[in-house]
């Protein structure tokens, strides 16, 4: 059985998390403290030299270390349900948005928090490195936010799913992005009726209460 490398509130390992509960995919689950810096232990380094979290250790020792291996290796190993696409076209769609979610979206919100957080002074980007918070880069990030979300409304009206006729990792990452956005006291769903029905949707996944 898979061994998954988890810490609860963050986002990052929260997508991997919904990846496996969707598949259905067993495994075991050893939580890693990010607040208490654990990702930063010898014992975990040994794992993972990045430092970071989700990680996934497989039965024949494979290490996956971010959310695109898991995904990848999940659809490979469990293909129903699909959460990849199932045509080319498809396939290009979930992974285009997945790509313009990460970047605009993700990395919008990330920008605000580790670079504004009192407890990630010198911890502002993950990994075994410490570096600098730069104010100039959350009020960047804060600016980034709105631009994404006025053009996923957009996107989302009168549309069931992020990027094609069926639920899939766009939707997952764009899911706890948008939660994410709480952390850094965002509220992405003023003004925006779509994407307040399209997380109404998610909600009721089990997977999303994880």
């Amino acid at each position: 059985m898979p061994t998954f490398y988890d810490c609860t509130p963050a986002p990052s390992p929260r997508r991997a998390r919904i990846v496996l509960a969707e598949k259905g995919i067993a495994h075991e689950v050893r939580i890693i403290d990010l607040s208490k810096q654990e990702q930063l232990t010898p014992e975990f380094r040994a794992i993972n030299p990045a430092c970071t979290v989700p990680v996934l250790v497989l039965e024949d020792g494979g290490v996956l270390t971010d959310n695109a291996g898991i995904a990848a290796w999940a659809e490979a190993v469990q293909p129903d349900p699909p959460l990849l696409g199932t045509t080319a076209l498809e396939k290009a769609a979930v992974a285009s948005w997945n790509a313009k979610i990460e970047g605009e979206c993700f990395m919008a919100i990330a920008e605000v928090l580790r670079n504004t957080a009192r407890g990630m002074v010198n911890r502002a980007l993950p990994g075994p490195h410490n570096y600098p918070q730069i104010p100039e880069l959350a009020e960047r990030g804060r600016m980034r936010l709105p631009h994404f979300l006025d053009r996923f409304e957009e996107h989302i009206q009168g549309r069931e799913w992020a990027a094609i006729d069926m639920f899939s990792l766009a939707d997952i990452t764009a899911g706890v992005a948008l939660d994410f956005a709480g952390w850094v006291k965002i509220d992405v769903e003023a003004g925006r009726p779509a994407i307040a029905a399209w997380r109404a949707r998610l909600k009721q996944r089990p997977s999303f209460s994880l």
